[in-house]
């Protein structure tokens, strides 16, 4: 962690700094932290549940797949155990999109692109290029969250 960049601003030239609000004043990556921390601590102690996506997305695949073909979704070990079906957690991920969205409306940041600013200063335009490193980068952070047991 830098150390030196307390308020978590993107060094990058004004015009692509997308760390900015409409305020021009950045959250605090401290103060953001220690209530994420915070909120955690509350929903064990309330719920007994940790705050997790990685089961919700395995489950929304066997969602999926039981369309095609259920009688393969139901002979699988794992699928009895983590049943594909709409629960808490699945809401929750719901509500992470729509959270971040009403964020990014009222922060006045919202704005629809195919390719980030940062990534066209750094890697260039190329909307093919970025799609695939998404979905690259997201398959490996599945794999180690699923290894892990999260």
């Amino acid at each position: 962690m830098d150390m030196s960049n307390p308020t978590g601003e993107c060094f990058l030239p004004k015009e692509v700094n997308v760390m900015k609000t409409k305020e021009d004043k950045p959250w605090s990556p401290y103060v953001a932290g220690a209530l994420s921390g915070f909120l955690i601590i509350l929903s064990v102690w309330a719920t007994g549940n940790y705050f997790g996506t990685s089961t919700t997305f395995v489950r929304g695949t066997g969602m999926i797949e039981k369309i095609f073909g259920p009688e393969h979704v139901a002979g699988l070990e794992y699928f009895t155990k983590f049943v594909p079906q709409i629960d808490w957690q699945w809401m929750f991920v719901v509500g992470i999109a729509i959270g971040s969205f009403i964020s990014a409306i009222m922060s006045g940041s919202f704005k629809w692109k195919g390719v980030p600013d940062m990534w066209k200063v750094r890697f260039g335009p190329s909307g093919i290029k970025r799609g695939a490193v998404a979905f690259a980068g997201g398959i490996i952070a599945m794999f180690g969250a699923r290894m892990a047991g999260g």
